[in-house]
């Protein structure tokens, strides 16, 4: 899979895939505003130009904030959405951010193992934050710092 910056070709595109995996999806107009805002957004696709996976960031005051990661339902536990978090990740770091939050649906526990997995903590709840079809669903909030630990820090 090959990773660039999304541009606004990409947006029927992304906003398909976002429809297929998200029973909230976010709109094709929704990823455009993010693009006019000069959000950090990445797509993964493979040689013949097919989707894989997307990520949308923020940055600002030394924080960063995940928005959006989605990964093709037929491409999932094959490492997508790790890589694309770990773009994200390094991304956020390079634009200035120490520290990097995100929310994920209390019921996707498989987007909660890989942020886990990748060093984030639960730091709280928004409580009826995302849409699904029986109404709302909650969100946990999770943060991750990008400043070196003590330990780290010690070792070098």
């Amino acid at each position: 899979m090959n990773l660039r910056p999304m541009l606004a070709d990409d947006l029927d595109a992304v906003a398909a895939l976002e429809s297929q995996i998200s029973p909230g999806p976010w709109t094709r107009g929704v990823f455009r505003e993010c693009l006019q805002a000069g959000y950090d957004a990445w797509i993964m696709e493979n040689d013949d130009g097919v989707l894989g996976a997307f990520g949308v960031l923020s940055t600002g005051a030394a924080e960063a904030h995940i928005l959006n990661l989605g990964v093709a339902t037929a491409l999932r536990r094959r490492g997508l959405g790790r890589r694309m978090l770990q773009h994200l990740l390094c991304r956020a770091g390079q634009l200035g951010a120490q520290r990097v939050f995100l929310e994920v649906r209390v019921s996707n526990a498989g987007a909660q193992d890989l942020y886990r997995s990748q060093g984030f903590h639960e730091i709280g709840v928004r409580l009826n934050y995302y849409r699904n079809g029986e109404g709302r669903e909650d969100a946990l909030v999770l943060s991750l710092s990008l400043l070196p630990s003590a330990n780290q820090l010690k070792e070098g």
